[in-house]
Formats: C-alpha cells, sequence, structure tokens
C-alpha cells in the first residue's frame, strides 16, 4: 500500500495577529499557492503567507481531525503549540 503524507499547518501574517489553521496533501505546493496570493481569499486578503508550524499525518481523516481540533482551540492553544517547536517564529517553509 502506497503511504500519502497529510499536514496540518498554521500560517500567520507578517505582524502576527493573524492565524491561519490548513491541511494539504501537499505542503510544498500549498505553501507556493499561499504565497503567489492564488489560496483562498482570507489568506490573500490579510497577507497569511508564514509558515509557523506544520505536523504530518498518514491519513486524511487524522489530518482533518487535527485541524479541526486546532482550529477549535483558543488563540492562546495555538500561539503555545507554535511556541513548542518554532519560539522565534521562523518561516519554516525556507527549508522547502
Amino acid at each position: 500500500m502506497i503511504r500519502k503524507n497529510y499536514f496540518v499547518y498554521i500560517l500567520t501574517n507578517s505582524t502576527h495577529k493573524v492565524l491561519y489553521v490548513g491541511v494539504t496533501n501537499n505542503l510544498e505546493r500549498r505553501l507556493w499557492e499561499h504565497k503567489n496570493s492564488e489560496a483562498d481569499s482570507f489568506t490573500k486578503r490579510y497577507y497569511v503567507k508564514t509558515l509557523v508550524y506544520f505536523e504530518a499525518a498518514e491519513d486524511i481523516s487524522a489530518a482533518i481531525a487535527r485541524e479541526k481540533q486546532i482550529k477549535g482551540g483558543s488563540r492562546q492553544k495555538k500561539i503555545d503549540l507554535i511556541e513548542s517547536t518554532n519560539p522565534k517564529w521562523r518561516d519554516l517553509s525556507v527549508d522547502f
């Protein structure tokens, strides 16, 4: 069986005031879409282009459930999650 990875990710804008949680099966492509304003209107409108957190899942159901869990949490929980692995809010997309 072929394993396919799915990704749950958090993007922010330059001031870190906006947090966007998404899910994708191709993180590199999706980041390109966000950075080139080809993604949905929310991220385009608020200039949300900086990848500050991501995690992988092996199945889409698990990824969607995790996305909903993160989205349902408070802003502080999202900040804590980001800072647990990326305390300086570095743009992780430079590693791709």
